[in-house]
């Protein structure tokens, strides 16, 4: 058998004394979501050396408000963009071999209730198989009324004709970025959460670094770099404006902002391992029923968003329509008391542009990669999905521009990430959170103090331990944000968490846990909008 390594600790101090030694890096990255992470484990993995900075939390924003899906992308089948389907396909594979304890697959139905909805759909489908090929998760199968019952038994069954049944995957969005993060610092990157780019700094006319604040005690210093990378995702166009002013350069936005609502309810109202899929309601959007966790998520909505608050709220008429477009396909329809937690993400999509900031056809993948004339790399757009196939893209953007020397490429397909099983993954991503969610590491989070002492919902004391030493968790919301997804699932219970976790966060940290600001945002992802 073969032993697992111990984890790289996080302690904070370390690390911020690492990042404050002058050197000259390879690369910055400034955003530790998704995108940026896998940017610098590519980085890292090549042997370039790298550090990363994020103002807030790893996967804070946008990166841990996925709808929990790794897929190919169904409905771009419609709009004829085979390149990109194929793409993510490819990459939905990729990414569950590397993190198989955090991506798997999973069946989806479509429900008919029209004669011409299962031929229809499924056509399409059979198309997504065959361009999936050896990357296939299962085949499409046309099912019957029973069998859909069967697949889905709290699906309407009055008017159903039966439904088609096809493979995606699933992931838990937060714990692959703290992968990703933990993967590439084990590369020799460094990383740090809470740690703001306050200033990017210009010389003879080019971006040479980074002023930085470590934000828990104010202490600045810069960070010296071949080339800078902005990976910040809705948020990109403040740290553009910030390099075009420096060198008297106007800068176009390249973001409007979408918001996505999710609301979580308890299992029963799906009671299946199957997840609902309904490719067009009533006004033609997609309605997804995801078990995921323990619990069933529904959304996601696709609205046009203007401020970029960092904790968004739902609007009124996106809650509606969850509930209204679940009481039409579920036989009980959930209600606002039912609800066990809301969240909303900021999807960055990309207004059309050219590096110089001129409009122009859209790029490939649904992500753009900008450099500035002052060499400051952008990247924004794309999903989760491709994250690793973005990363390789924003290399190939230093090489082409001459900011680093070519390195070949190709060295994330085949890295599997920490924590990763050798032996196979028997849990379900749909099943309650537990000790499988640290995959390899499960034995060695289960020999640290408290191991016996469960928090509530599964999570122990040894996993708040584990969090602060091994996983850069720094206050409470992190840890039932982020490392457990207890605010996700159901946010009464993680309130009724937060106590203990701080308590034991303290003890690690010796920092404030910032128990008040938790309690007053589990209280928001159960409030409904007015």
């Amino acid at each position: 058998m073969t032993t697992v390594p111990t984890p790289l600790q996080t302690q904070r101090s370390e690390l911020m004394e690492r990042l404050g030694r002058p050197r000259l890096y390879d690369l910055v990255i400034i955003g530790g979501g998704a995108t940026g992470l896998g940017v610098a484990l590519d980085a890292a993995a090549r042997g370039f050396s790298v550090a990363l900075v994020e103002s807030h939390d790893f996967a804070k924003g946008t990166s841990s408000r996925a709808t929990k899906l790794v897929h190919g992308g169904v409905r771009y089948l419609a709009q004829g963009n085979i390149a990109l389907v194929r793409e993510a396909l490819h990459e939905r594979t990729t990414l569950m071999n590397n993190a198989p304890h955090l991506a798997q697959p999973l069946a989806f139905v479509m429900p008919s209730y029209r004669c011409w909805e299962s031929p229809f759909y499924g056509v399409g489908l059979k198309m997504y198989d065959a361009l999936a090929g050896r990357a296939g998760l299962g085949s499409t199968e046309f099912l019957g009324a029973v069998r859909t019952l069967e697949c889905l038994p709290t699906v309407r069954s009055q008017g159903l004709k039966g439904g088609v049944k096809y493979w995606d995957g699933q992931f838990d969005d937060a714990r692959l970025a703290l992968a990703l993060a933990r993967t590439a610092a084990s590369r020799g990157a460094v990383l740090v959460n809470y740690c703001a780019a306050r200033e990017l700094v210009h010389e003879q006319g080019r971006v040479s670094g980074v002023v930085c604040e470590d934000t828990e005690t104010g202490h600045r210093f810069t960070l010296h770099a071949r080339c800078v990378v902005n990976a910040t995702g809705v948020w990109v166009d403040a740290l553009r404006q910030q390099d075009g002013e420096a060198v008297q350069r106007p800068v176009k936005p390249i973001v409007a902002p979408s918001q996505g609502v999710h609301v979580v309810v308890d299992r029963e109202f799906l009671a299946s391992d199957h997840a609902l899929m309904v490719p067009k309601t009533a006004d033609g959007r997609v309605l997804f029923a995801v078990p995921w966790l323990g619990k069933v998520i529904l959304g996601t909505t696709d609205s046009p968003r203007h401020d970029l608050e960092r904790e968004p709220e739902p609007f009124p008429e996106e809650m509606a329509f969850i509930l209204r477009e679940s009481a039409r396909y579920l036989s009980r329809a959930p209600t606002p008391g039912d609800i066990r937690s809301i969240w909303v993400g900021l999807r960055p999509l990309v207004k059309p542009q050219d590096d110089d900031g001129n409009n122009t056809k859209s790029l490939s993948r649904e992500h753009t990669v900008l450099a500035s004339r002052s060499g400051l790399i952008t990247v924004t757009g794309g999903k989760w999905t491709t994250y690793r196939a973005m990363a390789e893209d924003v290399l190939q953007k230093c090489f082409t521009s001459g900011f680093l020397e070519a390195r070949p490429g190709g060295v994330t397909t085949r890295l599997p990430l920490v924590g990763t099983p050798e032996e196979p993954v028997r849990h379900r991503m749909c099943d309650a959170q537990g000790w499988h969610s640290y995959g390899a590491e499960a034995g060695f989070v289960r020999q640290l103090p408290g191991a016996g002492r469960d928090l509530g919902g599964g999570l122990t004391e040894a996993m708040v331990r584990f969090a602060a030493r091994y996983e850069y968790a720094r206050t409470v919301e992190d840890v039932l944000a982020r490392r457990w997804r207890m605010l996700f699932l159901d946010a009464h219970r993680a309130a009724q968490m937060a106590h203990a976790v701080a308590e034991v966060l303290q003890q690690e940290t010796g920092c404030d846990p910032q128990l008040a600001p938790f309690m007053a945002l589990a209280k928001q992802y159960v409030r409904l909008p007015s």
